[in-house]
């Protein structure tokens, strides 16, 4: 179905009106702290198949449910441990999803008929006053084309889903950049299925932490995953994205010695001044470049590159799910100096 994409404000009457969408079957563009999504009730079977169809996303992706308050994790979980009772209380809500078995009220093409759901309470006030005013938990994975670079402004969702949902609520820019840390629970111990701004280490004094290998290896194809963003090539603008690992100055080098048309660098902050090349820096801290890793991306797109080299970020922290993101914008192509 074709929309005329109406963008609202987080006043009071829009979000209303957003609600009231939502309670009709439909999708909303909803901000969270971490990027924006793609709302719709997550109870609805056939409104969010319409989610997948919007998005180009495959059916055997699983989408994460936003609540309104920590109280109804029981609602659509059942057998919630302690300790996620303990993360609950420190992270919710925030940028922490909670992957746990679900109740029957969560239809498959939810869970990508997974016998578990992803949930997490977001902490935008916009997104809260929606889920609250609906009445409704919301499925709402990224508000972008499946595989594109997601997006951390209103301006980014209208960008990709103009006219394919019928409005979009603007919160502003995310302020954490990155989708959420996405955990699971196994004997006591806490599986990290996806960095996000809630960090490994955080984690940690909770119980022990274990790192899933598809943060840092891609899934088989046929191989079933329990998280978003672990399977197929995501956040990928059109030009072909590399990771160059080593110290700013051999990054420096390795740029500068490899100009050509078409041809970016993604430096930290403070190695700009002495690229040759055209380029766009993402930060210098791991959490600045997570907030402005894919308004990078993007830009990218906007200036017709072919190439982008982009300085490999640290490995641990929030530094880790900067990591991760690149990764799969690259296609796991990194180059070693």
């Amino acid at each position: 179905m074709q929309y005329k994409t109406e963008l609202l404000t987080s006043s009071e009457e829009d979000i209303k009106k957003a609600a009231e969408i939502i309670s009709g079957g439909g999708i909303v563009g909803m901000p969270t702290e971490t990027v924006y999504g793609l709302a719709a009730d997550a109870e609805n079977a056939e409104a969010v198949a319409e989610i997948f169809k919007a998005k180009g996303r495959p059916q055997d992706n699983p989408l994460i449910v936003h609540i309104g308050d920590i109280a109804d994790f029981e609602k659509y979980a059942k057998n919630v441990p302690e300790t996620a009772y303990k993360l609950a209380e420190k992270f919710c809500p925030g940028p922490l999803t909670m992957v746990l078995p679900k109740r029957d009220r969560i239809p498959d093409v939810t869970s990508a008929g997974l016998d578990t759901v992803g949930i997490r309470m977001p902490s935008h006030k916009a997104a809260l006053a929606l889920i609250r005013t609906s009445g409704k938990a919301v499925a709402a994975p990224s508000a972008n084309l499946s595989g594109s670079p997601s997006p951390t402004s209103a301006a980014h969702v209208m960008n990709d889903m103009n006219g394919k949902i019928p409005a979009v609520i603007d919160g502003g820019d995310c302020p954490v950049g990155v989708e959420s840390t996405v955990i699971a629970f196994e004997d006591g111990k806490i599986r990290l299925l996806r960095p996000g701004f809630v960090s490994a280490e955080e984690l940690s004094e909770f119980a022990e932490v274990i790192i899933d290998r598809h943060i840092t290896e891609a899934a088989e194809s046929g191989e079933r995953v329990l998280s978003p963003g672990m399977k197929y090539k995501h956040y990928s603008p059109k030009a072909n994205v590399t990771i160059i690992e080593g110290n700013g100055t051999d990054y420096i080098k390795f740029v500068n010695s490899h100009s050509g048309e078409g041809v970016y660098a993604m430096p930290f902050d403070s190695d700009e001044s002495y690229c040759e090349i055209p380029c766009i820096p993402y930060g210098d801290s791991s959490e600045e470049q997570a907030a402005r890793l894919f308004a990078a991306l993007r830009k990218f797109d906007e200036l017709g590159a072919k190439q982008v080299y982009a300085r490999c970020p640290l490995k641990n922290g929030v530094g880790l799910a900067v990591y991760n993101r690149l990764l799969r914008a690259a296609g796991f192509e990194i180059i070693s100096v």
